[in-house]
C-alpha cells in the first residue's frame, strides 16, 4: 500500500513539473512576443500604425483557435447586440433589397411606420435626401439611414402598386422592439405552434405570452418550432427548457481545459411540466436550439423531429479588443444531459463546407446514410433509448429536406426578386377580396388556390430576365413555386403567423408532430 502512495506521489509530483515547465515556456513565448513589438515599435524603418498591428495579430490568432472565436468591430458588436438585445432605435420596418429594390416585407406593430400607413409591398425609393432605388447600396448604409436617435425625424419616400406618384411619409424615430417569436396558432383543436427564430433577451417571455393565448385557445399540447434558429442567449434556452423539466433535471453543462464544469438544472417551477411537446429542428438549428432539443431528447420529455442539427457547442467569453470592437474566445463546450458533446468536429474538416457535405453524402435525404460509430452511442435518462453523439442533436424522427421546394429554377427566382415581385402585385390586388373571404390564415392555407396564370407569369418574367430552363424543371418546381407565393401573400397580409400556416401545410415535419402529438 505505502509502495502505491509512494507511486502515485512521485506520479503527481512529475505531471507537475511538467505543468510548470509548460507554463513558463508559455509565459517566456509571451515575453518574446511583446519584445518583438518592442523592436518594431523602436527599430522599424517606416512609421508603424500599432493599432491595426496588432488587430490584424488578434484576427489572424483567433482563425487558428475554432471556427467560432471571432474578433468584431465596433459595427458588428453593435449589430450582433442589437439582434439579440430586445429593441434599437430606428422606424420599424422589416425590409428586403432584391437587386437595386427594397421592398417592405412588413411594418412592426406599433412602432412608427405601421402608424403612418406604410404597407407590406411598399417599394423605397428616397430615405432623406438620399436616393436608393436603382442604385447599389449596402445593407449596412439602409440601416443608417433608417436608424437614428429616438425622436429624431425622417421623411421615407415609397412607391405603391396602383398611385402614380412617390408617397413620402415623416415619421419620428422611437424604440423598436426585436421580437424573437416570429408567429404562433392554434394547429387543431388541441394542438398549439409558436415558431422561434433566435433566443434574444425578451423571448422567454415572448414564449410564454404565446403560450397563454393558445392555452385561453384550448392548447393542451404543443409544436415547439426551431428549424433554422442559429440560437442566441443561453439563458433564453435554459428558461424555456426550464418550463418543460422537473426539479433538479440537468438542462446542460460546460466544461474546458481551464473552466471547470459548470451545470444548469431545471427549478421546478417551469408551468409545461406536462405539456406533450414535439419539437421541429433542422440543419440550421444550433447553439441554444440544440441545449433545448438536447435536453428534452435526453429526458424523454419531447420527439424531436427533423434532420440532424448544425453542431454548435462551443461558449464563447467576449473580451475587449484594442480600438473600440472586442472577440470572442471559446472557452468551454457544451454537453447534453446525457453527455454528449453538441460541438460538431472543426479539426482537420472542412467546417464551413459541413452543411454541403451532408447533402453531397445523402444525410439530408435518407436516415440510411446516417452511421455513427459505437463510441457515440448514448441513452436517454429515462427510457434508456439510444441517441447519439459526435455533434449536433439527431431528431428521433428523420424527415428529409424537401427538394421539390428548393429547386435550382426557384432559387434563382428568388435571387432575383421575382417571386418577392409577383406575390407582392397579387397582394395589392386581392388584399380585400382575401380578407373578405378568408377570416384567418389557416382557412387561406386550406382553402386558396394559386391560378395557374401566376405560375405562367412567373414563367415569362424569369424569361425575360435571363433564367431559361428545360421544361422538366419547371414542371418539378411548380408546386414549391406557387407555395411559396402563397405563403409571401399570407405574410404581407397575416405577418409570419400567416406565411407559416401556409408552409407548414405542406411540410413533413410539422405533420409528423401532429401524429406524435395525437398518441
Amino acid at each position: 500500500m505505502r509502495r502505491h502512495l509512494v507511486t502515485i506521489l512521485l506520479l503527481a509530483t512529475f505531471m507537475l513539473s511538467r505543468a510548470q515547465v509548460a507554463y513558463y515556456e508559455q509565459r517566456q513565448l509571451i515575453e518574446d512576443y511583446v519584445r518583438f513589438l518592442f523592436h518594431i515599435q523602436s527599430s522599424y524603418v517606416d512609421t508603424v500604425d500599432f493599432k491595426d498591428l496588432i488587430i490584424n495579430n488578434v484576427k489572424a490568432s483567433l482563425k487558428q483557435l475554432d471556427p467560432h472565436s471571432a474578433y468584431l468591430t465596433a459595427d458588428e458588436l453593435r449589430q450582433s447586440n442589437e439582434h439579440l438585445g430586445g429593441e434599437f432605435e430606428g422606424v420599424g420596418i422589416q425590409y428586403q433589397m432584391i437587386e437595386d429594390t427594397l421592398y417592405v416585407i412588413q411594418t412592426i406593430s406599433g412602432c412608427p411606420a405601421e402608424k403612418s400607413g406604410i404597407l407590406p409591398g411598399d417599394r423605397v425609393v428616397s430615405v432623406g435626401d438620399s436616393v436608393i432605388a436603382g442604385v447599389k447600396i449596402s445593407n449596412n448604409r439602409i440601416q443608417k439611414l433608417l436608424r437614428g436617435p429616438r425622436g429624431t425625424t425622417v421623411t421615407i419616400g415609397v412607391m405603391r402598386a396602383g398611385v402614380n406618384e412617390p408617397l413620402h411619409f415623416r415619421l419620428t424615430r422611437d424604440r423598436i422592439p426585436v421580437t424573437s417569436v416570429d408567429g404562433y396558432y392554434m394547429s387543431t383543436r388541441d394542438v398549439g405552434y409558436i415558431k422561434i427564430n433566435s433566443f434574444g433577451a425578451h423571448t422567454y417571455e415572448e414564449f410564454i405570452e404565446a403560450w397563454r393565448t393558445l392555452s385561453k385557445s384550448g392548447a393542451k399540447k404543443l409544436i415547439l418550432d426551431l428549424r433554422g434558429n442559429g440560437g442566441g442567449y443561453l439563458q433564453a434556452a435554459q428558461n424555456i427548457a426550464n418550463e418543460f423539466l422537473s426539479a433538479g433535471q440537468l438542462i446542460t453543462y460546460t466544461e474546458g481545459v481551464h473552466q471547470p464544469r459548470q451545470v444548469l438544472r431545471a427549478d421546478g417551477r417551469g408551468t409545461m411540466r406536462d405539456i406533450p411537446v414535439a419539437v421541429l429542428v433542422d440543419e440550421y438549428s444550433a447553439s441554444a436550439s440544440e441545449i433545448v432539443s438536447g435536453a428534452l431528447q435526453d429526458w424523454d420529455r419531447g420527439i424531436i423531429i427533423g434532420r440532424r442539427t448544425f453542431g454548435k457547442g462551443l461558449v464563447q467569453r467576449q473580451f475587449p479588443a484594442p480600438g473600440e470592437g472586442a472577440y470572442r474566445l471559446t472557452v468551454s463546450r457544451y454537453y447534453t444531459p446525457s453527455g454528449r458533446c453538441i460541438q460538431k468536429p472543426y479539426k482537420d474538416v472542412d467546417y464551413k463546407d459541413d452543411i454541403e457535405q451532408r447533402y453531397r453524402h445523402g444525410e439530408m435525404t435518407s436516415a440510411d446514410s446516417i452511421h455513427f460509430a459505437d463510441s457515440l452511442r448514448y441513452y436517454t435518462l429515462v427510457k434508456r433509448r439510444t441517441v447519439y453523439g459526435g455533434g449536433g442533436i439527431m431528431p428521433d424522427i428523420f424527415i428529409p429536406a424537401d427538394t421539390s421546394r428548393y429547386t435550382p429554377y426557384a432559387n434563382k427566382l428568388s435571387a432575383k426578386g421575382i417571386l418577392i415581385e409577383i406575390s407582392t402585385e397579387l397582394t395589392d390586388s386581392l388584399r380585400k377580396q382575401i380578407t373578405k373571404r378568408y377570416a384567418n390564415p389557416q382557412i387561406y392555407a386550406e382553402e386558396y388556390e394559386l391560378p395557374h396564370s401566376v405560375i405562367e407569369k412567373v414563367h415569362d418574367m424569369a424569361l425575360n430576365s435571363g433564367i431559361d430552363v428545360d421544361e422538366d424543371m419547371k414542371q418539378k418546381s411548380e408546386f414549391g413555386i406557387a407555395l411559396q407565393i402563397k405563403a409571401l401573400v399570407a405574410r404581407n397580409i397575416w405577418n409570419y403567423t400567416g406565411y407559416f400556416c401556409v408552409v407548414n401545410s405542406a411540410s413533413e415535419a410539422y405533420k409528423a408532430a401532429l401524429e406524435e402529438l395525437k398518441k
